[in-house]
């Protein structure tokens, strides 16, 4: 079985030839993804949409981890995303948090700058 490093890390490098299925497999059914400055999303079904909504305005997204320390079935890591599209690339700093029972993460905390997200849906500040 995949321990909660190698899973949380694994389902990092599947964004850079995203597939939402392929994505949302890594998550436990009643999982939860909250990137904190919006609402979280609830269910492995609903994060799966999410998921796909979300590639409609980027093609990919590359993770960069910086940093990863894993004590139990907690995981945290430093990293940048960069998302790829329209024509351009957009690096996000982001800080993550991730809960994993069970070989599934089951939470899934992102934390970062609204306004860089903003700026690459070309939306105000």
């Amino acid at each position: 079985m995949t321990g909660p490093d190698e899973l949380v890390r694994a389902m990092c490098r599947s964004w850079s030839d995203p597939d939402p299925d392929r994505i949302s497999s890594y998550f436990g059914e009643d999982a939860v993804y909250h990137n904190i400055p919006m609402e979280p999303i609830v269910g492995r079904t609903a994060i799966r949409d999410f998921i796909a909504g979300f590639l409609t305005t980027f093609d990919a997204i590359d993770f960069d981890i910086h940093h990863q320390v894993t004590a139990g079935n907690i995981v945290m890591n430093e990293r940048t995303d960069t998302l790829r599209g329209n024509g351009r690339d957009t690096p996000l700093p982001v800080m993550g948090v991730f809960e994993v029972h069970d070989g599934a993460i089951t939470a899934w905390r992102d934390y970062f700058d609204m306004a860089a997200i903003n700026r690459a849906f070309g939306l105000p500040g």
